[in-house]
């Protein structure tokens, strides 16, 4: 049973209660796109649309080839999320390809043997942080339904870039001199990545051959040969024997990861339809709750130069992080209030909190309908993420958000396969206030996630504006503010992305240093938040839908990404 948008959905109603979604039929594309963070990748999606392959088959290919170049950020050792529009039937359906905690984790995993929690420093290198690996079988799912190729035909060009070898740009050296002072008890990676003791230098060529081996047989056998015999083993003995953090990972652990299909959660912001991924992401839902709580103001006619734009969105902002701190988690573990918390009534109450003359500056969560009794405690963000989009000549739409978490992620390798840090995603706190944290850890849990692929429809429900970040928790808000800046003030794809970012952290509101934003810092003040001006690691890739029907790509100029037509 599906559900069909009739241009009369209520505000921010969740019309998310089956696995899939209808909406208007994509009319055939005079163009195909891609877009991701690095133009080796773009370019093997592109390669796979001329061969005559899917959105899914492009974005499939580009996750492979990211995998190798830019192996601090994403891969098969990691996991991610995947929103999917069928141009021929309309459908929009979403798959969970997140990773999963091993049977020996416990909610105490990150507790020392002082009693207190871990230092993140302490808890993100080796083997306590790995979670089951789920971007492979998130892979083969999406291929079964929407693929065209043969599946072997995706992994070519990641295979070409991992045994003929790619070079080390600017972004990977970057991110092997920040990681260099902890490879020392990580011999393994070094082989890999270093030369004569030291992080190899832009411009050398590096191989993997493991990885360009392991690829062969996935090609060959399907994702059996990842998650099953030798290569699980290896898998297994990589974390129960890692030099830091040794902890029990078993072959069935590997072998028992499913990715899930999950229901996309959606909401009106004025006249559009935006969509995107429903728990164990945080995304989908806290971009909703911003949008809802920012609606009600007249965003337009003040425009990106206006203070006011900026406060009422940061105190959208900060309600709706609270919000996300309390009450997500994994929803086969934890009740979650997805209806309460998108409800329209409830989100009229948020923004009625935001005052224009004067900062809330504490910020507390609300009570969505339907939530249990709660805590608050705080997960880890993820730095290591990319974001990748396809959109093919049949008005197939593939937005995908894979991740490793940090920058090459638990620093562990397993036939040449960076191993991911997810478990650091959960709360590392696993009660407050003598009661269970949502997002602690437990065996076989997934860990909430900021990752927000996201797909916009008009009011006639076509297909019109996708979009996915990088940047750990700040990827909810790039996304959020690259709606509010394309639909409200009328900015391209690539400006709306390109735009500066609003962020927060403990001591108040961050500009993003560098854009247009710093002027905001004394009318902010003004009005009591406390502000400071930095850099932020921010990746956002877009595309949108033209009146003439093409669509464009965006690619963040942060990165070193690209938007490639077809």
């Amino acid at each position: 049973m599906t559900s069909r948008l009739t241009g009369l959905l209520a505000p921010f109603a969740l019309i998310s209660l089956i696995p899939a979604t209808a909406f208007a039929r994509e009319p055939v594309s005079t163009n195909a796109t891609v877009s991701a963070a690095d133009p080796r990748a773009a370019q093997a999606g592109q390669d796979i649309l001329r061969q005559g392959g899917s959105a899914t088959d492009a974005a499939i290919a580009m996750m492979l080839a990211l995998n190798v170049v830019e192996p601090h950020n994403s891969g098969i050792g990691g996991g991610g999320f995947l929103m999917h529009h069928d141009g021929r039937t309309g459908l929009l359906e979403s798959i969970d390809g997140r990773e999963t905690a091993p049977a020996a984790a416990r909610p105490d995993r990150f507790i020392g043997p002082d009693g207190k929690v871990m230092p993140f420093r302490q808890a993100w290198p080796g083997g306590y942080s790995v979670g089951v690996p789920g971007n492979l079988r998130l892979a083969w799912d999406a291929h079964k339904k929407w693929g065209k190729l043969p599946w072997a035909d995706l992994f070519q060009p990641a295979i070409r870039y991992a045994q003929d070898g790619f070079e080390v740009r600017e972004r990977l050296d970057t991110a092997m001199r920040a990681v260099a002072p902890i490879w020392a008890d990580f011999p393994e990676i070094q082989k890999y990545f270093w030369i004569d003791g030291k992080p190899a230098p832009k411009g050398t060529i590096l191989k993997n051959p493991p990885l360009a081996a392991l690829f062969k047989r996935v090609a060959a056998e399907g994702p059996d040969a990842f998650y099953t015999g030798e290569n699980a083993k290896l898998l297994a003995a990589a974390v129960t024997n890692a030099p830091k953090n040794p902890v029990p990972m078993t072959e069935a652990d590997i072998a028992a990861y499913q990715a899930k299909p999950r229901k996309p959660v959606c909401g009106k912001y004025r006249v559009y339809t935006v969509c995107g991924m429903g728990p164990v992401s945080s995304g989908g839902i806290t971009v909703l709750e911003i949008l809802g709580m920012v609606e009600r103001f007249p965003l337009a006619q003040w425009g990106k130069d206006d203070p006011r734009s900026w406060h009422v969105i940061g105190e959208a902002m900060q309600l709706a992080y609270a919000d996300r701190d309390t009450w997500l988690g994994d929803p086969d573990f934890v009740s979650v209030p997805i209806g309460g918390m998108i409800d329209p009534a409830y989100l009229k109450q948020r923004s009625s909190l935001i005052r224009l003359n004067k900062a809330l500056t504490t910020y507390k969560p609300g009570t969505p309908p339907g939530a249990q009794p709660r805590t608050t405690a705080l997960p880890q963000a993820e730095s290591g993420t990319s974001h990748f989009v396809a959109v093919d000549h049949d008005g197939d739409i593939a937005a995908w958000t894979s991740t490793i978490e940090s920058f090459f992620g638990s620093q562990l390798v397993a036939n040449g396969v960076i191993l991911n840090n997810e478990l650091t995603d959960f709360s590392l706190t696993p009660e407050k206030d003598g009661k269970p944290v949502a997002n602690r850890v437990e065996a076989g849990k997934r860990p909430l996630s900021s990752m927000s692929p996201t797909i916009v429809y008009d009011e006639a429900g076509t297909p019109i504006f996708t979009v996915g970040a990088a940047g750990g928790k700040t990827i909810i808000m790039q996304v959020a503010k690259a709606l509010i800046a394309h639909f409200d003030w009328g900015l391209s794809a690539q400006d709306s992305i390109a735009h500066g970012l609003i962020f927060f952290n403990g001591d108040g509101l961050v500009l993003e240093q560098g854009t247009s934003l710093e002027a905001m810092k004394a009318p902010l003040e003004k009005l009591g938040h406390r502000v400071t001006v930095n850099r932020l690691g921010l990746k956002a890739n877009a595309a949108e839908r033209m009146p003439d029907g093409r669509w464009v790509g965006a690619a963040d100029p942060r990165s070193p990404g690209v938007s490639l037509q077809e």
